[in-house]
């Protein structure tokens, strides 16, 4: 069988590796530079590939695509393809029947990461072979490839899973499938259309069956309405804010303490967590053991210093309105909000309270930010306008006073100044390791 990957990053290099291992002709293609540590793996494994451009008649004549999810359906050579009839599918849906591995699948707008992360953290406490893998680590199929070359067995895939590897995924079936949420984001891609985006992301249910497990926030509107229009075959396990008490999450009837995350939005991960490792075969016990252990991924309410009685807080993945809400909501001290970069069409009606009641003072920082700062000028009593992390963490500074925190959430795509929202929060948390110990060496001086 000849099978032609389009794009090169983590997954085509993944889906790549794993058709070459099973004795596909394969044919790897990228309209842009492949990064060198793919372009080695692909010489590595005696992988065709090509850069810079499509070759179309090789492309079409593949008996079946791979596309990585970066990549979309309106595509030229996508289009070319399927309309020859030639399917297009993703590298979730290819990997997926190479295994015989059961899965969990997580996804939402935000929260996915972490509700990722501490699954397959509280899995790895019991005895089950458990492997992560998708939009977080290595790909799926580079996993697959892996378990099918070592001869092991694992028993569950944790997989986060983006609207975009959702897009061609037709039997993709997961027996343990959680959704956190939904609230705009990408539209751009799904014709600025709530509508298309909401069906991407319900794609991850629709191969269910009774014998499967589907867990959601059952108060986040969008979602909600959704479930209700579209029934859901699996055995439905809803979270709600009433399972949250303080410091403890009650799920399953099993009462769980130790929580290592702050937030209302991480109330619901934990719970979504907890509940798919219960169902997955982990033991209360076992959770409950694990749950103190659990460090989350950087640039998601990361505390990257406390100088002067000041804390700073790295939030640079909120990339959208929703996930600085849930931020401004995890803190009940003075906030100095460092926010902005490249807008995507945010709609600040849904935090102007939440701001008001919240943020003693708001630093812009972006090329462009006069939509921000004109939005909320009266509302936020102090603002600055600033246009590089240097620039915006000076201005947190003068604005700061002992007991306040400093955060970085900028409900904004991070493309404007910076390579990714990772970059963001590393310029964020290197210039408070710098400027942190010189403005508390000027106070000792001072008082």
């Amino acid at each position: 069988m000849k099978v032609a990957i389009l794009g090169a990053g983590e997954s085509g290099t993944g889906a790549a590796i794993l058709a070459k291992q099973l004795g596909y002709q394969v044919k790897v293609s990228d309209g842009g530079v492949i990064a060198e540590p793919y372009r080695h793996q692909l010489q590595q494994y005696h992988i065709d590939f090509e850069e810079k451009g499509h070759t179309l008649e090789e492309i079409l004549a593949a008996d079946q695509i791979v596309k990585s999810p970066g990549i979309a359906d309106t595509v030229p050579v996508v289009k070319a393809a399927l309309a020859k009839g030639i399917p297009v599918i993703s590298e979730i849906e290819f990997a997926a029947r190479y295994t015989s591995a059961r899965f969990i699948a997580i996804s939402g707008t935000n929260g996915k990461t972490t509700t990722t992360l501490l699954t397959y953290h509280l899995l790895k406490s019991g005895e089950q072979k458990v492997v992560l893998a998708g939009n977080v680590g290595e790909s799926f199929a580079r996993q697959v490839a892996i378990e099918r070359r070592e001869g092991t067995s694992v028993d569950w895939y944790v997989l986060e899973i983006s609207s975009f590897q959702l897009d061609n995924c037709y039997w993709f079936h997961p027996q343990i499938a959680v959704l956190l949420n939904i609230t705009p984001d990408h539209l751009d891609r799904y014709q600025n259309s709530m509508e298309l985006y909401t069906a991407a992301k319900l794609r991850l249910l629709q191969n269910m069956n009774s014998n499967d497990a589907f867990i959601y926030y059952a108060q986040d509107p969008i979602l909600s309405a959704a479930v209700a229009r579209c029934p859901v075959a699996a055995k439905v396990f809803p979270i709600t804010q009433e399972q949250f008490a303080g410091d403890y999450i009650q799920v399953a009837g099993h009462r769980f303490g130790q929580l290592p995350l702050v937030g209302k939005h991480n109330m619901i991960n934990m719970a979504a967590a907890i509940q798919a490792a219960l169902l997955a075969g982990a033991t209360p016990q076992q959770v409950q053991q694990a749950l103190p252990n659990f460090v989350n991924a950087p640039h998601r309410l990361q505390k990257v210093g406390e100088w002067n009685g000041v804390t700073f807080i790295n939030d640079s993945k909120a990339t959208n309105v929703d996930a600085a809400m849930y931020a401004l909501g995890a803190f009940q001290r003075p906030i100095i909000w460092i926010a902005g970069g490249k807008d995507k069409g945010n709609d600040y009606d849904l935090i102007r309270h939440l701001v008001q009641q919240k943020v003693k003072a708001l630093v812009c920082m972006g090329k462009d930010n006069s939509k921000l700062y004109n939005y909320f000028s009266g509302i936020v009593p102090q603002i600055a306008d600033t246009h590089s992390m240097e620039e915006a963490i000076k201005a947190a500074w003068d604005f700061a006073c002992p007991g306040d925190v400093v955060l970085l959430s900028p409900a904004c795509a991070s493309f404007d100044l910076f390579q990714n929202y990772q970059d963001r929060g590393k310029q964020f948390a290197d210039m408070c390791q710098q400027l942190g110990p010189i403005k508390q060496r000027e106070t000792a001086e001072l008082a």
